[in-house]
């Protein structure tokens, strides 16, 4: 199976997983369940839910454990953190995904209540999917929680957002926010799989460095196209890190610096997967395709 077939297959069997384990539009409150809906439906690449399938099967072809509700909840965990992140008091963005944020389209206490519902979901349902296995329910619980908490997701956060109209943060700074606001759940999304996948410790401390090089490099070129692309190419608001004065990979090295280091985690990402046992096709192919990316 090509790469384009394997990526679409993946990536179809997320979008059945989210239609089948979140709630329905139509639920009591319905508003907040089309909210939830609403910014899970609006597409995205399903990066982290596909590397869950996919590092899954790398250490566990014959599929013994069911990797599709740890990827539903990270997918779910995701979306909670863009919710907020695209909301007045944060990022205040008007359009993610070539559609207006969940603020716009709804109200603003709706998307955040969205976002605390998608949180809350994703780690019910981690919990209550792997009830039978219970050290595998608490280990995939950790992950997760750990990989969205006060010292990863949210920290970087917080440290983005105090970041922003200085020119003074040093490149060990910019580095902590991205580590921990974009890669910790690509990290999460390896270690989830491998886990799954009945992976060795040994070999998950591998593809979680896999995910760490992954998620600098995908923020560098987040960073790099924000700055060189256009809104109707991104789906989002382009040229948005310059007007509010964020710090960015770009506006400390410049956009040919930001690119060799884009490169250079890349690589070392693709290195490492090299160290591991099983077919690695995909996964190599998936860390270019998303390092090359034009949106």
């Amino acid at each position: 199976m090509d790469f384009t077939t394997k990526l679409r297959a993946l990536v179809s069997q997320v979008e059945q997983g989210l239609e089948r384990l979140v709630p329905p539009a139509d639920t009591r409150p319905v508003l907040l369940h089309r909210a939830m809906r609403y910014s899970l439906e609006s597409g995205g690449k399903r990066i982290r839910p596909v590397i869950v399938l996919a590092v899954a099967e790398l250490f566990d072809p014959s599929g013994g454990r069911d990797p599709l509700p740890a990827a539903v909840a990270l997918e779910c965990l995701h979306t909670y953190s863009l919710i907020h992140d695209d909301l007045p008091c944060m990022d205040d963005d008007d359009l993610r995904r070539g559609r207006p944020t969940v603020h716009k389209a709804f109200d603003e206490a709706t998307a955040l209540l969205a976002g605390d519902a998608l949180l809350t979901h994703a780690l019910g349902l981690m919990v209550s999917a792997y009830a039978e296995d219970p050290a595998l329910a608490v280990a995939l619980t950790r992950d997760l929680a750990d990989a969205a908490g006060s010292r990863r997701l949210i920290g970087g956060q917080v440290e983005d957002l105090a970041a922003e109209g200085r020119t003074d943060v040093p490149a060990s700074d910019l580095e902590f926010i991205h580590l921990n606001k974009t890669a910790a759940l690509l990290e999460a999304s390896f270690s989830l799989g491998a886990r799954i996948g009945g992976a060795s410790d040994h070999d998950r401390s591998l593809v979680v460095g896999v995910g760490r090089d992954l998620g600098l490099a995908f923020q560098i070129v987040d960073d790099v196209l924000d700055a060189t692309a256009e809104s109707a190419t991104l789906g989002k608001t382009a040229g948005k890190d310059a007007k509010s004065g964020k710090t960015t990979y770009v506006s400390v090295f410049g956009v040919e610096g930001a690119r060799l280091r884009a490169r250079a985690h890349s690589d070392a990402a693709r290195d490492a997967l090299r160290t591991l046992p099983g077919d690695i096709t995909f996964l190599t192919e998936l860390v270019e395709a998303l390092t090359v990316r034009k949106k």
